[in-house]
């Protein structure tokens, strides 16, 4: 059965879910590829200032993902995926028409902020809407998820030519009219409940989420994987721009199209295969086997400036992303499915909030390491280190979800009950 059958079989809800991502995808990879080179071009901002205003859409978001989860689960799924729909419109059509850098900050704040009110609501609603079907739901949600990150830099890209705020318009545009979608078209669900039948209070929601021990050395197990995935935006463009030099770009550009386009094409019968042949828990560990094995082509590339060297090195990036691609596809459906598992089916976006903000703090110090590792790596010679090292800690997170899954630390506790 194919993606659109496939979708076409899930509930309105779930369908409508679904496309909501693409177009939420759609939207933000038109402008935020294209954002840097406004800031320090266009306005002419110092670096440090572009990076700051960078850095806090990525802290305002992957920092209040915790809270969004906890608001989702306290008042409901659809109030906080409307309004990050909104504030993200709100945000998108300042960075278009705004140039002072505190106008800029509260600008991208938002956007953040906006990610961490619809991400942990989308996927709770998704599991609930799914039932059983979870695990192939996350994987047709992945498909249409990666087709707006292939098809947005294009689209930006054509619209650029006119005026990046007409970029920035259109992303707005298409965030508005998401909110009124949702505010016609989407039904109202979930909201947590205590023991004695009223709302749950948030501090509350926390407090059962951080008593859920499985849950959360799963979180822990996995913030490797999430490492190894943005090294699509790390490691491999810096290899590729020591391969190619001036004509890194583009090769970059086409790598990360083909990253998306693998799991576009592949992620509905990677999930089918795997689900077929192996268990949930067999599915996770072989899949991040995968990632990790994913940095061992360029690991074994001879070292050399020839044309012949850059050529190898290029075919061996060209692995890794496929790689990598493949591997995060098989992970992720089972991946988002074992975290509604270990909630308990109570306080779902909540569980989705923290696992976000953990596995976000671990890519923000798996980037810090990978890093320093590069310029050690540079400094003597030792251009394999940094591909050992990635390679070995996705071997060493497939271990730690094997050890968990073996020692029966994959269930969730007996007693979900939220505390009054």
């Amino acid at each position: 059965m194919g993606v659109w059958a496939t979708t076409r079989s899930f509930p309105p809800a779930a369908r409508l879910l679904m496309a909501n991502q693409f177009a939420i995808n759609l939207a933000f990879y038109m402008l935020m590829p294209y954002l840097a080179a406004h800031l320090a071009g266009g306005l002419g901002l110092a670096a440090w200032a572009v990076g700051l205003v960078l850095g806090v859409r990525t802290l305002s978001q992957q920092g209040m993902f915790v809270l969004g989860g906890a608001l989702a689960d306290r008042f409901g799924y659809k109030t906080p995926i409307m309004a990050g729909c909104l504030l993200r419109t709100a945000g998108f059509g300042l960075l278009g028409w705004v140039d002072q850098l505190p106008a800029l900050i509260v600008a991208s704040a938002a956007t953040g902020f906006a990610g961490a009110l619809f991400n942990p609501a989308v996927r709770a609603y998704l599991a609930a809407e799914a039932g059983e079907r979870r695990v192939e739901a996350f994987a047709v949600f992945n498909v249409y998820y990666q087709a707006g990150m292939l098809l947005g830099p294009p689209v930006g890209l054509a619209l650029l030519v006119a005026d990046f705020r007409l970029v920035c318009v259109v992303a707005a545009v298409i965030f508005a009219a998401l909110t009124v979608l949702q505010w016609r078209a989407l039904p109202a669900r979930g909201g947590a409940e205590n023991a004695a039948g009223r709302p749950a209070g948030v501090s509350a929601q926390w407090r059962a989420v951080l008593a859920n021990r499985p849950f959360l050395l799963f979180s822990l197990a996995m913030i490797g994987s999430y490492v190894l995935t943005f090294q699509v935006y790390l490691a491999l463009p810096l290899a590729t721009a020591d391969a190619l030099g001036p004509d890194a770009e583009k090769a970059t550009g086409a790598l990360f199209m083909v990253s998306a386009a693998v799991a576009v094409v592949g992620q509905t019968r990677l999930t089918r295969w795997a689900t077929r042949r192996w268990s949930p828990r067999g599915a996770l560990v072989r899949g991040l086997t995968i990632m990790g094995l994913a940095f061992v082509p360029p690991a074994l590339v001879p070292a050399g400036d020839g044309r012949p060297a850059r050529l190898w090195m290029l075919a061996a990036l060209v692995a890794a992303v496929v790689a990598l691609a493949v591997g995060s596809a098989v992970v992720h459906p089972f991946e988002m499915d074992t975290v509604v598992a270990l909630s308990g089916g109570r306080l779902i976006a909540t569980h989705y909030g923290f696992y976000n903000t953990v596995s976000g703090l671990g890519i923000t110090l798996g980037n810090l390491g990978t890093g320093a590792l590069w310029d050690v790596a540079q400094r003597h010679d030792a251009g394999r280190l940094p591909w050992a090292v990635l390679a070995s800690t996705g071997l060493a997170c497939a271990g730690a979800v094997f050890a968990l899954a073996r020692g029966g630390r994959l269930t969730a506790p007996a007693d979900r009950s939220v505390p009054g």
